[in-house]
Order: C-alpha cells, then structure tokens, then sequence
C-alpha cells in the first residue's frame, strides 16, 4: 500500500478553502448589480423560499469582468450558503462541490483535503487495456450508491473488467435519475453519497487494478435547478440551439468565462478525484465556431495539465463521426481525445442480430455484413456518406487511417438500451446462439469493448429512462417520452404510447434497479462464465499486442449475404483473423486462416478439398505470431 496523500483541484470560481482557514467565495455573475454570500442557510428539504432569519450576509466586492468576490472568517468547512442576486433572488453556487439539500437547496462549503488516497501511486493503465463495464450508481445494486458499489470491485475484478464507467454522478434534481439532467456539474448527488464517498469507490477501484471513467455532460444543463439566467444568461448562446433548449455560448460574447467552467470541471473530476477518464456525453450537439473549438481547446489542457505522469482517458459520444479529434501521433499515442463510442457498430450488428430495421437502423439496411466489416477494420461505416435517416445529409469523415483502439464497440448501453421503449436488452431480442455470436465476436475484436452492467450474465431485466422532476415539468416529461415513440408504427395510436412506461413513476426505476440474485440462476450462469472467459483471454492474448496498433488496415472480405472474413496487422506485428458466419443457416466452401485458434464457437466441418463449412452463427478468431508483414 501507497503511502497516503491529499490532492485538490483550483478553481477561479465557487467556495475555495484558504490555508489561513478562511474561505475564498466567488461567482460570475455579469447581470447582477449586487452579490452577498448568504450563510448559514437550512439545508432541510428542498424548499426555493428558505427561513433565512439566522442567516448571516456577507457582502461580495465587484470585480472587472462580471466577477463577484469575498474572503470571509465567517464560514467554515461545512458552512451551508447561498449567493443573494440583487438582494432578492437566491440561488446555489453553479460550482458548488456538495448539495446536500439537492439542486434547490444550499451548497456547502467542503475541504477537498480530507480524503487521503491510499493508492496515490495510481498511474492508470494503458488505453488499449480497457474493457470497460458502464454502470449507473443508483441502478448497480439494491441500496444505489457510492459504497455498495465498492463492495462489487471484487466482482468485476474477476470478471476481468479493466475499466468502469460511470453514468453521470453530478447533482440532479429528485431522488432519481440517469444523470444527464445535471446543474451542479461539480458535486456528487447526495442520493449517491458524499464527496469523500465517491473517492473512496475510486480509491478502491484503483487497489484492485480498476481504472474509472464518469461520463460528463458539457452540451447542457438540466431543465430543473438552473438559475444561471438570473446573474449569467450570457451562458447560453442565442445563435445555436440543443435538442435540449438554448445552446451553451462557447464562441460568442462572454464566453471565455463559459469555457474555463467546463474545462476547469474536466480537471476538476480528472485531479480532485482522481478518475482515470471522461467520456463526453453527446458533443455533436455542442455548437462552436471558435479556434480552438472547445473540445479541441479542453483535451489540450488535459493533455498539458497532465502531461505524461498518468494515463489519461477522454472519450467522445459524437453522432457526427468526426475522425479529427482521434489524431495519433507518431508512436500511435491520442493527441487529443483515445476513443469514440462507435454507435455504427452497435447499429449493423443490432440489425443483423434482431432484424429491425426502423429510425436509424435503416441506414444498415443494405448489405449490413459489409458494412460490419468496414467497421471492424475502419472505424466507422459512415466516413462522409449520405445517411437515409438524416434526409440524406452527408455524415462522418475518414476514419480508416485509425487504429482499431480508437472506437469503442458495444452490444448495448445505456442509450441503447434506456432509449427504447420498454427498455429492453438484447438477451431479449436475439436467440441464444445469436448472443454467443455477437458476445464472441465483440469480446475479441482490437476496439476497446463496453459492456452494460449485467450484461455479462446475460441480464434480461429492462433497463427504462427515469427521472424524477418537480410538478412544473412532470407532465411534460411524461407526454414528450410517449411523443418520442409516436413515429413509430407500433406506437401510432395514442392508446398504444399509454403502454409506454411512465418515466416519472418510482416503479419505473426500481424495476430498472439490477436483481443480483438472478446472475446466479442456471441460464444466466453460462453467460458468467463466457464473459470471464474472454476477458481472460483477451487480456492474456490479445492486449499485449494492442499497443502501437496502426490504421490502414486491410479491408474485411464479403463470404455471403451474412458472413465476412477479416484480418489485422496487430501493434507487434501479429496477425489477427476472424471468420464469421452471422445468418441461420450454414456456409460452404470457405478458407480456413492461418494461425492458432483463439477461440471458436463451433468446429468448422472440413469439406473433401480443404475447405470448411461455417455452421450458423458460428464465430471464430485466430492468431498468427511473429508477422512482421502488412
């Protein structure tokens, strides 16, 4: 064990403990005229009118720029506060880093020091030894929060899990909900624990070799709990709009201030508490027309703040399939961001497995074998294409000069899973044999894998979008998650979106809450150990020979209507080879590759020249070390 250590981030900005024990307040606040901190205020409830009788009002001095400051002796580590806009309104601190009277209530002032890291000599491991498990707190177990998932590290340490993924922990409104609806983007939901509770989990994440990633959303802020439009509507952008309401200014007037809240929240989770990574939630939803671009302009300082005294993990959910922010350089290292979530391969491999072929999956409709291969081989299946379900608007740029450790392929995720209707997961749409055929062909390919928590047990349980708003928006919640489905054929009557359920219900969250006790049943046992067997495997044969893995692959080759064959020149001159037969009946007359067997899901049945029949859904990967050849 390491010897232990406290560590703090700095920001220009929200409640900052001095040495001398004084405390350091300060906001952007450029349309007020008068700002005080408001001390001492109750954190009971959730209440928008507080009892300030006992409350004590120190004055904030102005400062150049819209800033508002003040250095007092009057708050203390604990101290609940306010800040009082123009005498009237009260509003929590944006930056604020605990609310323990949730996004209405007051922050409170924290001593980011009190947490000691046991394992402070954590470096973090290498991107390309990611598998990576996506979770979300109040879901993964029975009591939903930071210290009950502690207590499964274990279990996903044997697994063979490398990496976890958190869904976003920043303070939302209610008791319950996914996370992207956040406004308090630097403090942990109370729902979930305390600051100190958070590290703890990373703290132990990293004694048991676990790196952890927390996704973090930078496009908006949540619907419920925003007050930045009474002191800093100059946040948000009159030019460029969100599925989710006004865009956030990072390229008008008043946006450099804008830009240090965001870049200074990546640092903040990345130093603070000491994460291994972010994944940014959606960032082709964020508009910005300014050089550097913000996600340019935030790796960078990620990049120089760290340099190469950690290995540091950003990862990009970006529908645009914009390959320039994946750059390498010279010894095959990210620039800027490691990865992308490669939503194209869900989509043809979905498509392939279930047949749907409505909303997005029409854009994989046509020769989907193929276009898996392009995906396995160059990253993306829409490199700048036209793209049936945008009307036809080119999307993507090329990708096939990448790595294969630049995407990262699942099965199902939140998203994926949370989006549909009735939550369902894919153990429930496909057949067994088809899963088997799926799970194998992910589990070994070069792209970093993600699982969705329980997916390893083949979990069948529904995993539904839930949230838990104050009245004023309830029922918009409600009609807007039917109307999402209303384009739909089997949802075209207003009847059969009442089935739908209702995200607001407490129900609906519980039933999305994991039953450990089914992971033990007979059916779910021989997806354990599958999974355990991958991960075994590619960590003993396939991660070393991952690093300094190049593009320019060779592309996959066609063998029928639903079975490809592909082949990569692996970072140590290995060479990796998959054969895949996914459609229901058998294939004949195919030539078997080269090298030893990693892992096959069936016997292939040798013809009288050599050749080999492909069974149904059969799967197989093969390695031939020592190839120096391209």
């Amino acid at each position: 064990m390491s010897e232990t250590t406290q560590q703090s981030h700095y920001m220009p900005f929200g409640a900052e403990l001095r040495k001398d024990g004084r405390v350091r307040f300060q906001l952007w606040a450029p349309s007020a005229q008068r700002v005080e901190v408001c001390l001492n205020a109750p954190a009971t409830g959730s209440e928008r009118v507080p009892d300030l009788r006992e409350a004590v009002l120190v004055p904030m001095e102005a400062k150049p720029g819209g800033w508002f400051s003040s250095i007092t002796e009057l708050a203390r580590v604990g101290s609940l506060y306010y800040f009082r806009i123009d005498g009237d309104v009260l509003v929590p601190d944006p930056a604020s880093r605990f609310q323990p009277g949730d996004v209405h209530g007051p922050s409170e002032v924290v001593d980011p020091g009190t947490w000691s890291w046991r394992n402070a000599s954590w470096c973090g491991r290498p991107w390309e030894e990611a598998i990576i498990y996506e979770l979300h707190v109040g879901c993964f177990t029975r009591e939903g929060n930071f210290a009950a998932a502690m207590d499964k590290l274990d279990y996903l340490a044997e697994l063979g899990i490398t990496a976890i993924e958190l869904m976003p922990v920043a303070d939302f409104p209610g008791s319950r909900n996914w996370g992207y609806d956040a406004v308090h983007l630097f403090a942990p939901d109370s729902q979930y624990g305390r600051p100190d509770d958070l590290k703890a989990l990373i703290d132990a994440a990293h004694g048991r070799g676990l790196m952890v990633y927390l996704d973090v959303v930078y496009n908006h802020f949540g619907p419920e709990g925003n007050y930045l439009m009474h002191y800093a509507p100059q946040f948000f952008s009159d030019r460029h709009e969100t599925p989710w309401g006004a865009g956030i200014n990072f390229d008008g007037n008043d946006s450099e201030p804008v830009r240090q809240f965001f870049i200074h929240n990546a640092l903040f989770w990345l130093q603070e508490y000491n994460l291994d990574g972010l994944r940014l939630d959606a960032v082709h939803t964020i508009t910005d027309d300014s050089t550097p671009d913000i996600l340019t302009d935030l790796a960078q300082r990620v990049r120089s703040h760290f340099g190469d005294t950690r290995h540091i993990h950003l990862i990009l959910e970006n529908d645009h399939n914009a390959a320039h922010f994946l750059p390498r350089d010279r010894n095959a290292r990210p620039q800027l961001y490691n990865a992308q979530w490669n939503d194209d391969f869900h989509h043809v491999l979905h498509l392939l497995l279930t047949g749907e072929s409505t909303g997005y999956y029409m854009d994989y409709t046509h020769e989907p074998v193929q276009l898996l291969g392009r995906c396995l081989t160059e990253g993306f299946t829409y490199q700048g294409e036209p793209s049936a379900y945008r009307e036809k608007r080119r999307r993507g740029e090329p990708s096939g000069h990448l790595p294969a450790t630049a995407f990262v392929s699942f099965l199902q995720n939140h998203d994926q899973v949370g989006n549909r209707a009735f939550g369902e997961r894919i153990a429930s749409l496909a057949s067994p044999e088809q899963l088997r055929a799926a799970t194998v062909l992910l589990r070994l390919a070069p792209s970093v894998p993600l699982l969705f928590m329980g997916e390893e047990w083949g979990c069948i349980q529904p995993f539904t979008f839930f949230c838990d708003f104050g009245p004023e928006l309830a029922e918009s919640v409600i009609n807007g998650r039917q109307q999402e489905f209303a384009g739909f054929p089997q949802f075209s009557d207003p009847e059969s979106r009442e089935c739908i359920p209702n995200p607001m219900a407490p129900e609906t969250f519980t039933q999305s809450v994991l039953d450990w006790t089914t992971c033990d049943l007979k059916e779910h046992t021989y997806w354990l150990t599958l999974n355990r067997e991958l991960n075994a495997l590619r960590q003993r044969e396939l991660i070393p020979r991952l690093g300094k893995m190049a593009g320019h692959q060779k592309p996959s080759l066609k063998l029928g209507d639903r079975a490809l064959a592909a082949r990569w020149v692996l970072g140590d001159g290995s060479e990796l080879f998959l054969i895949a037969n996914l459609d229901s009946k058998g294939i004949a007359g195919i030539k078997w590759p080269p090298g030893e067997v990693l892992y096959a899901t069936h016997t292939p049945l040798i013809g009288k020249h050599g050749d080999v029949e492909l069974p149904p859904w059969s799967v197989a990967w093969l390695l031939k070390a020592g190839s120096t050849s391209a």
